[in-house]
């Protein structure tokens, strides 16, 4: 291995928008404390709707993030991705000068982007003719400009990209970034994932393909992984922004280093559009080569922050942290903070990495909650209904999506446990 490939890569900052709250404080005092941001659709009538909940962000104001002129130039996933960035960057104490610009880069992904933006033109072009469709429709929706924006608010010039996998872009997005860190290429990297797509066709789509819970009339307990009653997930939105800094750079910065990205992995289940395989065998090598590339005993590792979505997949999932963990797993807890949030698409995985490194730095496991009737395949140590207080060393973030995709991150604790308040 070459001396580039040998730098280490930690995070010095987190950033989220999520249906439990706007910034990362708010959000993991509620996570930890086994509260749902479940709720009825409002941003829709959706009473014609088989679905009719969902996981939506209710205190956000993009004015707080954005001139007034700019913010209808933006969907709301930008939006997002504007304020998780803007927190991480004031969380790691950034200072993205001319002189270290182009060694600062951002890879913020999204699993659909700007669907609301282009429902919302549609109809402004069969209704008023093509005149009136506004000129910043495409920036607006397209997904790289989540990126864009980033990079353009923060003048970081380095590498600029973004992963569009469905429910694994935050973790792919994480982990390519950590790779061009890696490798040399930047010293900076903001990534994470962003998502907004509650809206009628995205909720229709979803409900058709038999997706999404049809708990209606009892939201806040519909999002209810490895539960033997659970019907769907739930869909959610927000973003969730990392900053990944090269080892040597943040030490000489002096600031917090929150944990260690020891490892990162991406497979192809190659075996159908939305499901997986029944001995998930995808996710299986992708865990087993995340594990080795962090080059620790799997014994190390103390939590899994799982992709579990409230589906039948959960199973799948439980049986592959068995065939990778072995006698061990049942030993190894495991949490779907899903179970509080909904499914935030491409968002899932940045946000859940924030959360995984929280539960590493604070030595706090958060639960699956609604965990009221357990499904006999689903038999390990899933936390249930209440947060752990547990120092681990070591701990897994997996994201698994539609098309067969798979990425998993390893985190490491640097430091010693700073309990939570």
């Amino acid at each position: 291995m070459s001396e580039s490939l040998q730098r280490r890569v930690v995070i010095t900052g987190l950033g989220v928008v999520t249906p439990l709250g706007t910034g990362v404080e708010k959000t993991w005092q509620a996570l930890i404390g086994g509260q749902s941001g479940i709720g009825p659709i409002t941003r829709f009538d959706a009473s014609g709707y088989a679905c009719r909940i969902a996981g939506e962000v209710k205190d956000f104001d993009p004015a707080d993030y954005l001139e007034k002129k700019d913010i209808k130039k933006m969907d709301a996933f930008i939006h997002y991705a504007l304020a998780a960035s803007q927190e991480a960057v004031d969380d790691a104490g950034l200072k993205i000068t001319p002189e270290c610009a182009e060694r600062t880069g951002v890879y913020i992904g999204a699993g659909i982007g700007g669907l609301p933006a282009i429902e919302q033109y549609h109809r402004v072009l069969q209704e008023k003719g093509p005149g009136r469709v506004s000129p910043f429709f495409i920036p607006m929706v397209i997904i790289n400009l989540a990126s864009g924006q980033v990079a353009i608010r923060f003048g970081a010039k380095g590498p600029n990209s973004c992963a569009v996998t469905a429910c694994a872009t935050g973790n792919h997005c994480i982990g390519d970034a950590y790779r061009i860190i890696q490798r040399g290429d930047a010293d900076v990297m903001l990534a994470g994932g962003a998502e907004s797509t509650i809206c009628p066709l995205a909720v229709a789509g979803f409900s058709a393909a038999k997706a999404l819970s049809r708990r209606n009339e009892d939201p806040v307990h519909a999002s209810r992984p490895f539960d033997r009653d659970r019907d769907g997930f739930v869909i959610g939105e927000g973003a969730g922004v990392v900053a990944l800094e090269e080892l040597n750079h943040a030490q000489r910065r002096g600031v917090r280093i929150y944990a260690e990205l020891a490892g990162y992995a991406m497979t192809s289940d190659a075996f159908h559009i939305t499901a997986p395989p029944d001995d998930g065998a995808g996710a299986v090598d992708c865990m087993e080569k995340a594990i080795r590339d962090a080059a620790m005993p799997k014994e190390t590792i103390g939590y899994i922050n799982a992709h579990a979505t409230s589906t039948f997949a959960d199973k799948i999932e439980t049986q592959v942290i068995k065939t990778v963990f072995g006698a061990y797993a049942y030993r190894l807890p495991v949490s779907s903070t899903k179970s509080m949030i909904g499914h935030l698409l491409g968002a899932a995985g940045g946000v859940e990495a924030v959360f995984t490194c929280l539960a590493l730095y604070h030595g706090v496991l958060p639960p699956t909650i609604n965990l009221e009737h357990p499904d006999p395949a689903c038999d390990l140590d899933y936390i249930p209904a209440r947060a752990r207080q547990v120092p681990i060393k070591a701990a897994i973030s997996n994201a698994f999506g539609f098309g067969g995709v798979n990425a998993c991150l390893v985190l490491k604790s640097m430091q010693p446990v700073v309990q939570s308040t």
